[in-house]
């Protein structure tokens, strides 16, 4: 019975010797020198491995722009490494499947930030705090028995 506290102060002072140890993060690199890390949004799946380069981003192996032709797809991707300011530092290569186009590049921005925290664990405040490391939980609903669609009900008639 001598470990509980006899004080608030005696609590206080055990509060602050807990919060005084924050976590460390390490660098994780392969053999290669890459940082792997897997983005996820609504059904698409991203594997995305990052390395010193040119800034050459690589989906499914083909040019960036081919795969992502519309502009705001291509802008969504390039975020994380703008926020931190590593554009054109980096050479992305990544693998994306399921989903459709804007799942698939939200995907890919959340393998992109996890993915530079895995290179350079200092960027993490930065990409936290744009809510680049944050997976974005909303999927489609499902639909219900006795439902048209997920929510909408069949049309009413009173006779």
């Amino acid at each position: 019975m001598s470990d509980t506290m006899q004080s608030l102060e005696q609590l206080g002072a055990l509060k602050t010797q807990v919060s005084s140890e924050s976590p460390t993060y390490t660098k994780k690199v392969d053999k290669f020198g890459r940082a792997y890390a897997t983005g996820k949004r609504k059904d698409a799946v991203a594997r995305v491995w990052i390395k010193p380069g040119a800034g050459k981003i690589t989906v499914n192996a083909r040019e960036v722009e081919t795969y992502f032709a519309r502009p705001v797809l291509r802008m969504m991707i390039q975020q994380p490494l703008v926020a931190a300011a590593r554009a054109g530092q980096y050479d992305v290569i990544c693998t994306v499947a399921g989903g459709g186009l804007s799942g698939q590049a939200g995907a890919v921005r959340h393998g992109i930030s996890k993915a530079l925290t895995n290179f350079e664990p200092e960027l993490r405040g930065v990409l936290k705090k744009g809510g680049f490391l944050t997976r974005d939980s909303r999927v489609v609903e499902r639909k219900k028995y006795g439902k048209a669609k997920a929510r909408r009900s069949f049309q009413f008639s009173k006779r």
